[in-house]
């Protein structure tokens, strides 16, 4: 893997050097836009709107338009003096507990390799943030852009698991969302009993994208001239007048399929 960040991770008084490495990848299917009528790739042209030409990309620079309506250019340098400190600093602010967390504030894992020099400190707080159960909530710059994210012990390692801030996540106060008054205890119980059976130990490698495999079995069919053919059925939405029973039998289906 390559490091594509290094500076330092910054609790109380202790800097530990560290490099950040991405701990996740995309596994979605490299598609090409095509012209329909000859299928030749659709390249990206970037056009000067004021001389209608094609630019080149050493020509090309950052700018924000300000309220006077100048463009204001910023360079390399400028995202960097901005704050040479929080550019170079994984800054830990303080420490929670992981369960006080919304799932909805995390956003992308990191990976934190110590440097030859840091090893010991790293390590000081891998094991510290293990035996206190708690996380690191750390400030840091990553691509000219300002972010927050916890740090966290898993195994050896220590992940920086990026966060949304609170204004990025919508509220979902306008939706249309039902009580639970009309409910009958019975179906209650139903349900639980459903969750109990369908329950198990959390284990990442058992999930694949197999939506991903039919779209390469399409691609393939398609290579081949053969027209493919829908798979399955579109999902109907259950009859709340039998709700009971498409529990009782859904409760039979799985102590079916265990034996």
């Amino acid at each position: 893997m390559k490091a594509i960040w290094t500076g330092s991770i910054s609790f109380g008084l202790v800097n530990i050097p560290v490099k950040l490495f991405s701990g996740s990848e995309s596994n979605s299917l490299d598609l090409n836009l095509l012209h329909k009528t000859d299928l030749h790739p659709i390249n990206y042209i970037k056009v000067c709107k004021a001389e209608n030409r094609e630019v080149p990309m050493s020509e090309i620079v950052k700018g924000y338009q300000h309220a006077s309506g100048e463009y204001i250019v910023l360079t390399e340098q400028d995202f960097e003096i901005a704050s040479v400190e929080k550019t170079h600093l994984i800054d830990i602010l303080d420490f929670v507990d992981e369960q006080e967390i919304d799932s909805r504030y995390f956003e992308r894992p990191y990976y934190l390799e110590p440097d030859k020099t840091g090893a010991k400190p790293y390590a000081l707080l891998r094991e510290a943030l293990k035996k206190s159960g708690k996380v690191g909530i750390a400030s840091y710059v990553l691509r000219n852009r300002g972010s927050i994210g916890i740090v966290k012990p898993l195994e050896d390692v220590l992940v920086l698991n990026q966060m949304r801030y609170q204004e990025e996540v919508r509220s979902h106060a306008e939706l249309k969302l039902p009580q639970g008054e009309n409910l009958r205890q019975q179906e209650i119980d139903l349900a639980l009993m459903l969750i109990d059976q369908y329950s198990t130990r959390f284990d990442p490698a058992k999930y694949k994208d197999s939506y991903m495999d039919d779209l390469k079995r399409i691609i393939e069919e398609k290579a081949q001239g053969i027209q493919p053919q829908p798979q399955g059925k579109r999902p109907q939405p259950s009859n709340v007048v039998d709700m009971m029973a498409l529990l009782k039998k859904s409760l039979e289906e799985k102590k079916r399929k265990a034996a």
